[in-house]
């Protein structure tokens, strides 16, 4: 880690090293725009392990092979004046929500929503998941760049970016891990998970290639939360495509499980047209005190593991899970 540290900051700022630098991690890292205000650190004070050096840090996931985005005439966006009325009127990123007004907007006399809105605007609150949310798996409708309504926005909270500042951590006994070196607060959004985004026969193919074909789904996640076999959109209707952060992703690649989380993972959408590239975004599902490591669940609770737990061909090939919470299932998949 030492030998790592001291190229990059005693020799990538001279001219050439190009390829070098290319390779570098923290060099990757530096490339950030966010990194002046919300950097990203990598430490290790257990052992002398270093990143694998084929990975490679992306701010932005990458379109893989027959990986196709909606095409430019097909994307549409609001027509808000301004943010009071994307928040109060019709936003047409909002058709999907259903109509709703919360209880937090009647007892301080604000004028209700039409529909239910994501997030806080007001107060300390702003910005943070409203609880109603943050308790179900109800996928974020955003606005977006095509929207008129202006990038402060109180409705483009993923689409502004990570806003706190991460550091990738050696820990005791589970590899690598993440922690904010400041304070993360309920509701808060922490980062998106990203990588390579490729189709379900790729994700396949990389399942039977990799030598533990559980331990590659540790990097796969299926963006399947709208998938639909009726739906009028045949991209939908086919099998989802998935996100590989194995080898390219940010540090939320390094987020370990825990069967007791303190994140939770959301469909986010901003396009209503690229439904099938949603973002999958991390937000506190409680107050994060700076330095505990930060965690979610990878099968969000959905676990069968108990009954192949008790039939020994199976458990062997299971995946035990070491995350050391009082309920702890023993086992991921």
């Amino acid at each position: 880690m030492e030998g790592a540290t001291r190229q990059h900051f005693f020799h990538h700022g001279e001219p050439g090293l190009e390829a070098e630098k290319e390779k570098c991690h923290f060099c990757q890292i530096r490339s950030f725009a966010t990194r002046a205000r919300f950097p990203v650190t990598i430490v290790n004070t257990e052992d002398d392990a270093v990143l694998d050096p084929d990975f490679r840090f992306v701010d932005n996931s990458i379109l893989g092979k027959g990986v196709e985005p909606t095409r430019g005439e097909f994307l549409t966006g609001c027509e808000c004046k301004d943010n009071e009325d994307c928040e109060y009127n019709s936003c047409t990123c909002l058709q999907d929500v259903d109509d709703s007004s919360s209880d937090e907007e009647e007892e301080n006399g604000l004028k209700p929503h039409k529909k239910v809105y994501a997030y806080h605007s007001h107060g300390t609150k702003a910005g943070h998941l409203r609880s109603k949310i943050l308790t179900s798996r109800d996928p974020i409708y955003e606005c977006h760049e095509s929207c008129a309504c202006g990038p402060d926005c109180p409705n483009r909270v993923v689409e502004r970016g990570r806003r706190i500042p991460l550091q990738i951590f050696r820990t005791e006994n589970r590899g690598w891990g993440v922690r904010s070196t400041v304070d993360v607060k309920k509701g808060q959004f922490v980062d998106r998970y990203m990588g390579e985004i490729i189709t379900a026969q790729e994700a396949n193919r990389r399942r039977a290639k990799s030598h533990i074909a559980q331990r590659k789904d540790v990097y796969l996640f299926a963006l399947d939360k709208f998938s639909d076999p009726e739906s009028f959109d045949e991209r939908l209707r086919g099998p989802p495509l998935e996100v590989d952060g194995e080898f390219m992703s940010g540090p939320t690649r390094f987020v370990n499980h825990s069967c007791e989380p303190n994140m939770r993972i959301f469909a986010r959408v901003g396009d209503h047209a690229d439904k099938h590239l949603h973002d999958l975004a991390l937000f506190a599902i409680r107050d994060i005190p700076r330095g505990e490591e930060l965690t979610f669940d990878y099968v969000d609770g959905i676990d069968d593991s108990d009954n192949d737990a008790l039939d020994p061909e199976k458990r062997k090939d299971m995946t035990r899970c070491l995350c050391g919470s009082p309920s702890c299932r023993g086992y991921l998949w």
